[in-house]
């Protein structure tokens, strides 16, 4: 199945979902060389479709870097939003094996990918609960848009998102609540509470009671230390070679012209006699 619209031409190559609401297809480009993929949503209930616009509508600005291309086919409203590989937070975290801070360093990735997020709060709250949320190699998080729209609510705000988030951020930490893991406990309290309304409060709580790092060692800190600075050492490296090249072409040159290298002399003694002695006996 193909859908084509002024930018794109896109090729259906793989169904994800076909729901009451909207069906979900991974696409490819056929209009580019490098046959870009994107996840495609194709949105056949109007009631749904309306609302969806809506819910654009109302976020304005925030809105418009969240979507790659829209437009209709057929009578239906088509989303088309970048494809990423599926890395599911669920499959690719290890919560047990991780240490505790490597598990509040995730923490703190989601609620990062949530701040940057340009998504409309009804559509990140269905990334969030849908679980829309991907771990990549290095332990950062990005989202997923293989969504049911049929559970799309325009009335979802911060808050909702942010409560959603906590729940997911205490299953996480859940592996460490026997250790003495301030912030699952954090968590848990505000939780119960219903405390958070805004992602930079999750923020704030993670950080100020993510358990302190440990020290690195001498020889750690050295590689790492190393690893910061190669680019300045190899260019410092490469300029110390530059002028070892220049100074031996020059004392090569001085060699065949005068037969001596003038500045040579300071590692032999040039003195023959001192006073009536002579150094040469």
């Amino acid at each position: 199945m193909i859908y084509q619209s002024q930018k794109m031409k896109l090729n259906c190559i793989r169904t994800v979902k076909k729901g009451s609401a909207n069906d979900i297809f991974i696409c490819q480009d056929l209009n580019t060389a490098a046959r870009n993929l994107y996840t495609l949503l194709v949105i056949r209930d109007h009631r749904t479709a309306r609302t969806y616009l809506e819910v654009f509508e109302r976020a304005g600005l925030r809105a418009q870097d969240s979507y790659i291309d829209s437009f209709s086919d057929k009578g239906m409203l088509c989303m088309a939003f970048e494809y990423k590989a599926e890395r599911p937070l669920r499959d690719f975290y290890m919560g047990e094996a991780y240490t505790l801070q490597e598990c509040e360093n995730v923490c703190i990735q989601l609620i990062m990918a949530c701040l940057a997020s340009r998504l409309p709060f009804p559509l990140l709250y269905l990334v969030l609960k849908q679980q829309q949320i991907h771990l990549s190699k290095d332990h950062s998080v990005y989202f997923g848009f293989q969504l049911d729209l049929a559970e799309l609510d325009p009335e979802k705000t911060e808050r909702d998102c942010a409560v959603e988030c906590a729940a997911i951020l205490r299953e996480l930490l859940e592996p460490k609540a026997s250790m003495k893991a301030f912030s699952y406990r954090l968590l848990e309290k505000k939780i119960a509470r219903k405390s958070y309304s805004r992602f930079t409060e999750l923020y704030k709580d993670i950080r100020i009671s993510a358990a302190p790092e440990k020290k690195k060692g001498i020889l750690k800190r050295a590689k790492a230390w190393f690893r910061r600075n190669q680019d300045t050492l190899f260019r410092i490296l490469l300029i110390l070679c530059g002028i070892l090249a220049v100074v031996t072409v020059v004392s090569l040159i001085l060699q065949l012209v005068f037969g001596d290298i003038p500045w040579l002399r300071i590692f032999f003694n040039g003195f023959k006699t001192i006073g009536r002695e002579s150094l040469l006996q």
